[in-house]
């Protein structure tokens, strides 16, 4: 029979938990365009230096020995604590905690990760990560005034008697705590970014949804040089624009449409553009005048490269088109072969090459259409 204390710490754990589901995400803004997190599952020691073009911004973030920077990962359980506390803010919360308790089940399936023992144990190193890296910043406070401060002040699992985590109690940076109430200071963000299995993909997402989000039709663009700056990855420019064609050769990100821009002079362009849900006006507007493709008889290398073709049968699992179906189709997902073989009827009837220019955003609006699986 257990005794007192034990049924009175099981009940402490149940009363310290509210049941938060079904989160409409939130990110950070201010975390969105400066390189505050490793984009590698491996471990970083190495800080990321970052000082902005005007040299009014600085960005300094080092490691803990042991555990290695936070990663782009990691940043998830942030984004899920964002979520909470703007459903709070939403239900009018008077005093909204800078602690707060946390359903590991509840975090781990919004984030849409599988809810096993070794889950449990990925979630505490990667709240040992947030907690254990520094971050050095004046994004807020301007010239004069630099912040220091880790992710997360502290953390704590709850347990029952039998040793199982029923909870976690997390307690916000104030830094990142004021960042997220303050007005204007998140932005909703697709669920499918948590498809996303690259770091790079899933950072450049959250640079599209910073800058493309409300810019019209002729989104935003942003040069090659700046956005390597801006990622603060490891690694030489040159693997990094290379990393960077791939990802727009895929085009998979959730709700944006990616195109490289190549110039006469200087290194190629960025550009972003909100995705377009009908596949017919689903092409991108053309260049301006100053960031026009390159003229006849100075054609780029990446256009000399093989045109993008969706297989005409088979599965799409391990090629670009299985990852712009986990990023776009709703959830829960259904069959991705099944999919693959209503778009090739869909490409069929609409008389649209299997090579299309924009097959792969026609693809991503097909998908984003599609009904989840019962």
């Amino acid at each position: 029979m257990p005794s007192k204390k034990d049924s009175s710490d099981d009940n402490q754990v149940d009363l310290f938990l509210p049941q938060l589901t079904t989160l409409p995400l939130r990110d950070q803004r201010e975390t969105m365009e400066r390189p505050f997190f490793s984009l590698s599952k491996r471990k970083r020691l190495k800080p990321i230096d970052y000082v902005s073009p005007d040299r009014k911004v600085t960005v300094h973030v080092s490691a803990n020995s042991e555990y290695g920077l936070a990663t782009i990962y990691d940043l998830d359980i942030l984004i899920y604590c964002a979520s909470v506390l703007i459903e709070h803010k939403r239900r009018g919360t008077n005093d909204i905690p800078q602690t707060l308790y946390i359903v590991p089940y509840d975090m781990l399936t919004t984030l849409k990760r599988d809810a096993g023992g070794r889950e449990y144990e990925l979630l505490g190193n990667a709240l040992d990560r947030l907690q254990s890296t520094t971050v050095k910043t004046n994004i807020r406070s301007g010239d004069a005034v630099e912040t220091t401060f880790s992710w997360i002040d502290s953390h704590s699992q709850l347990k029952d008697r039998k040793g199982r985590v029923h909870g976690m109690r997390i307690t916000l940076a104030k830094w990142f705590y004021d960042g997220v109430l303050m007005e204007g200071g998140v932005l909703a963000i697709d669920p499918a970014y948590f498809s996303l299995t690259g770091g790079r993909e899933r950072w450049l997402y959250r640079v599209a949804r910073k800058h493309a989000g409300g810019a019209g039709a002729e989104g935003f663009s942003i040069s090659m040089p700046t956005l390597f700056e801006k990622s603060g990855a490891e690694g030489d420019y040159r693997r990094f624009k290379f990393e960077m064609a791939k990802i727009v050769r895929e085009n998979g990100l959730p709700g944006y449409v990616l195109e490289l821009v190549h110039r006469e002079e200087g290194e190629p362009m960025l550009r972003m553009v909100r995705r377009d849900l009908d596949a017919k006006e689903s092409t991108l507007p053309s260049p301006t005048s100053e960031n026009r493709v390159a003229k006849a008889g100075k054609t780029p290398a990446a256009d000399k490269e093989e045109p993008i073709r969706f297989p005409e049968q088979g599965q799409i699992s391990y090629c670009a088109f299985g990852a712009i179906a986990r990023a776009n189709l709703p959830q829960p997902q259904r069959d991705h072969s099944v999919v693959a073989d209503e778009f090739r009827s869909f490409l069929k009837s609409r008389d649209i090459a299997f090579d299309a220019k924009n097959i792969t955003t026609i693809f991503a609006s097909f998908c984003a259409k599609q009904r989840p699986a019962n």
